[in-house]
């Protein structure tokens, strides 16, 4: 079974899949989105792909850990892919994954045009590297 992550955006949602062990995350893809329907559309073809058992949604969070309007946005859209795909969606700390991304970007020589392309799927890999990181140290 293979773990999802996901870093959703009001344009796109980068995709991030685990390999067969849960060890590893690598980006998959960033979804323009367009429609409700045609977002999922994708989403469910990629779960069927690589055989997705489970979702993990970055949750961006207030520096303070409070959860302000766009993580209340994260936590309904989780609610609704549980609800449609009948997956558990787990929510994961996002703060500073999009910095972290961009300067690894940076510090690798990436172009800016590449560098957007990019960096929602980056950021997804390392929110899903976060949760399945979690998930080894306690066993």
């Amino acid at each position: 079974m293979r773990i999802m992550g996901l870093d959703l955006g009001d344009r796109t949602i980068g995709v991030a899949v685990s390999d067969a062990f849960g060890w590893t995350a690598q980006g998959v893809e960033v979804i323009s989105r367009k429609t409700h329907e045609t977002d999922l559309a994708r989403l469910k073809q990629l779960i069927e792909e690589y055989e997705v058992g489970e979702i993990v949604l970055g949750l961006p969070k207030n520096m303070n850990g409070s959860i302000g309007p766009r993580g209340e946005l994260c936590i309904e859209y989780g609610k609704m892919l549980e609800s449609v795909f009948g997956l558990r969606v787990m929510m994961w700390d996002e703060r500073l994954t999009t910095v972290s991304a961009e300067r690894t970007l940076l510090e690798a020589d990436v172009s800016r045009k590449k560098r957007k392309a990019v960096i929602d799927k980056m950021a997804a890999a390392i929110i899903l590297q976060g949760y399945l990181d979690s998930k080894t140290v306690k066993g």
